[in-house]
């Protein structure tokens, strides 16, 4: 089975780059493409919703996946330590809201799901037992804005009962299930919503995503290799 690794940003991925040498393959409407190892390509697609889908169906079209991991920095509605991995078992997609004709909020049309749930999490959740990995399991919420303490941020703790924030993964959900290609994702808090200055926290980004491409690849290397 190949796995594909799905970033946003050259600054997530950069680590894992460096620490397995892997090798570019090509770069497709900006979107660079690696070999990890074989069986394991990574890409960086860019940064929000539109970037993210973009992205995720190129790779899929032109790689053919068995299953996609979305990897990267996401702000924690709750205080979880900067650096805290998180296995998401479900994305939803705050900022959608065609409630003004009827529909609940959150709900995607086409598709007509609020929840995406991720593949197979109870095994993801082995698979982490297995590599010694501390994690906390959760629904994440993904929408075009970097959040920041306040009221929005409130109401969609409240509203979604989502532990976590971020710009990309419920798209790549979304791509994956219309795709039939099997879907997870690994984030790792980077700032903390409950604090006045969590975008402060962010800029040091770096050091969680390091952290957590140390894990990236052996859960993706589980995952290939049908362990667990």
């Amino acid at each position: 089975m190949q796995i594909g690794l799905s970033y946003a940003m050259s600054g997530e991925i950069e680590s894992i780059l460096k620490s397995t040498g892997a090798k570019l393959l090509e770069t497709v409407s900006g979107v660079p493409v690696y070999e990890i190892e074989p069986g394991i390509l990574a890409y960086a697609g860019g940064i929000g919703k539109v970037n993210a889908a973009m992205s995720a169906q190129l790779f899929i079209d032109r790689y053919h996946p068995g299953w996609i991991v979305n990897a990267g920095v996401a702000g924690s509605f709750l205080d979880l330590p900067v650096g805290t991995v998180v296995l998401a078992d479900s994305f939803v997609q705050h900022d959608v809201d065609t409630s003004a004709i009827g529909d609940p909020v959150g709900l995607v049309s086409t598709v007509n799901k609020i929840d995406f749930p991720t593949s197979e999490s109870e095994r993801m959740q082995r698979i982490l037992r297995a590599l010694n990995v501390p994690h906390k399991t959760g629904r994440v919420a993904t929408g075009e804005v970097f959040m920041t303490k306040g009221e929005r941020a409130d109401w969609i703790s409240e509203t979604f009962g989502a532990i976590l924030c971020e710009m990309e993964g419920g798209a790549v959900a979304q791509v994956c299930l219309r795709n039939n290609v099997k879907f997870t994702a690994l984030k790792s808090v980077s700032d903390r919503l409950c604090h006045d200055n969590n975008a402060g926290e962010y800029f040091n980004f770096g050091e969680a995503m390091a952290k957590l491409n140390t894990v990236v690849l052996p859960f993706a290397q589980a995952i290939r290799d049908e362990k667990y």
